[in-house]
């Protein structure tokens, strides 16, 4: 397999992903003359560029006839994604204001101004810290999606 950050370096092959990355949004796929329309580049080019994005596995192509339909196989990015991140994450703090409300958006008190050495009932705790973990990953692929917003920027 070749090395994917040479396959993606060329912005030709970027552009043609992204057409591609449209196109899976929306379960579809796209023919090269499609591409070429879209990109207004010609269909040589597209054609050669398709190759390399095929030999990558970054695509994939369905014969039908004539016409050939390329779909984007995203997998092999999150090897790039992997090795990015850590990079794009490094200084990237968050701070998290808590603030108990009751059903109707009314300030609570901070429980553990109380002195209580229990806050929550056991199943409670137990949904927090599922309800936790779920904040979480959704803070990381936040993270994630910004990262990927200042590579677009």
């Amino acid at each position: 397999m070749p090395d994917i950050f040479g396959v993606i370096a060329d912005a030709n092959r970027r552009d043609i992903l992204q057409v591609l990355l449209q196109r899976h949004e929306r379960g579809d796929e796209a023919s090269v003359s499609e591409i070429v329309t879209e990109l207004e580049i010609s269909q040589p080019t597209v054609s050669k560029h398709l190759k390399v994005l095929r030999d990558a596995e970054l695509v994939t192509v369905r014969e039908e006839g004539q016409h050939r339909y390329y779909s984007l196989d995203p997998e092999p990015l999150e090897m790039i994604e992997d090795f990015v991140i850590p990079f794009l994450s490094v200084g990237f703090e968050t701070e998290v204001t808590v603030e108990y409300r009751d059903e109707h958006g009314n300030m609570l008190p901070d429980p553990d101004a109380t002195g209580d050495d229990e806050v929550l009932p056991e199943e409670a705790a137990a949904a927090a810290g599922r309800i936790g973990r779920a904040a979480a990953i959704a803070e990381h692929r936040v993270k994630e999606l910004v990262a990927r917003f200042r590579l677009r920027g």
